[in-house]
C-alpha cells in the first residue's frame, strides 16, 4: 500500500506491487516497514487476495510469465523445469499446465513431489535423473542456472530451447564455450525479472487467475519481521517450496 508518493497516478492508500527491480543491488533494498522504491517499479493492482498472497505473485509469476514468453512454446510441447519447487518453477509449472503443455520438472528432494503435481507437474524427476521423453524435452527452464546449463543444452531435443531465468547455483557460467557448448540449432535465451517492471496488465491476469484458482499462490509460509533468520536457515537447507513472505508487522 502506497504510504507517500511523487506520482498521482499512484495516490496514498492504493494497493500496488512491484518487481525487484535491481533492489538490492543497484540500490538499497532489505527487509523493513516501508520500502523506497522507485516509480518506474511500481505497478497498481485491484485484488481481494490476503497481502500475503499478493506479496507472493509479481516476482514469481511475472518472471515465471517472461520466461514462458522467451521459450515461444506451444500447446503439446515439453517442458522441462530445473529448479521445480522454487517459486518460479511452481509458478511456471500452473502457467505450462494452463496452456496445455506437457511438464516434467526437477527437485532436489523426492518429499517435495506433492507440491509438484499439485502445480500441474506431470513428471517429477529428481536431480540428475534425466528426461522422461526418449527425445528429450522440446524446450528447458533452467531456474539452477551457472551449475547446470550446459547440461540443459545437452538434454533438450535437437532444435529446441533452453531458457535461464534463474541462478539458483550462482551467476556465472565457468569456462563457457558457446560453438561447443550450444549444439547446432539450439537455442539458448534468458529472462529477467527487470524486464517484468510496468507490466500492470499481466499482473492483473495473474491475480484474477488466483482470485479465481486457475493459478495456484504456491505460498509456502508466511513469517513476522522478527523470524526472518530462521526463515533463511529454512530456505538454505532447502527446504522451502515455493515463495517464503515476510509480514513487517507480524503474523497476528
Amino acid at each position: 500500500m502506497v504510504a507517500a508518493s511523487t506520482d498521482p497516478a499512484l495516490p496514498e492508500g492504493a494497493t500496488v506491487a512491484a518487481v525487484m527491480g535491481e533492489m538490492g543491488r543497484a540500490f538499497d533494498g532489505g527487509y523493513a516497514e516501508y520500502v523506497l522504491l522507485p516509480n518506474a517499479l511500481i505497478m497498481p493492482v485491484t485484488s481481494t487476495l490476503a497481502w500475503e498472497v499478493l506479496a507472493a505473485l509479481p516476482e514469481t509469476y511475472l518472471t515465471a510469465q517472461g520466461a514462458f514468453d522467451a521459450l515461444g512454446i506451444r500447446p503439446g510441447e515439453r517442458l522441462l523445469i530445473r529448479g521445480g519447487t522454487s517459486s518460479v518453477g511452481l509458478a511456471a509449472a500452473s502457467i505450462a499446465h494452463g496452456h496445455g503443455v506437457e511438464v516434467a520438472a526437477t527437485t532436489r528432494r523426492a518429499e517435495k513431489a506433492a507440491a509438484l503435481t499439485a502445480a500441474g507437474v506431470d513428471h517429477v524427476l529428481l536431480d540428475g535423473a534425466g528426461s522422461p521423453w526418449p527425445a528429450g524435452p522440446s524446450h528447458v527452464l533452467d531456474l539452477v542456472g551457472a551449475d547446470t546449463v550446459a547440461d540443459s543444452l545437452r538434454l533438450v531435443a535437437r532444435g529446441g530451447t533452453v531458457c535461464v531465468a534463474g541462478s539458483l547455483s550462482g551467476w556465472l557460467i565457468r569456462d563457457f564455450e558457446p560453438i561447443a557448448m550450444i549444439p547446432s540449432g539450439t537455442r539458448l535465451t534468458a529472462f529477467h525479472s527487470d524486464d517484468a517492471k510496468g507490466c500492470v496488465d499481466v499482473l492483473e491476469r495473474v491475480v484474477r487467475n488466483v482470485e479465481a484458482g486457475v493459478y495456484r499462490p504456491n505460498l509456502d509460509r508466511v513469517v513476522g519481521l522478527d523470524e526472518i533468520a530462521e526463515a533463511h536457515r529454512y530456505m538454505e537447507a532447502d527446504q522451502a517450496a515455493g515463495k517464503v513472505v515476510m509480514l513487517p508487522w507480524g503474523r497476528g
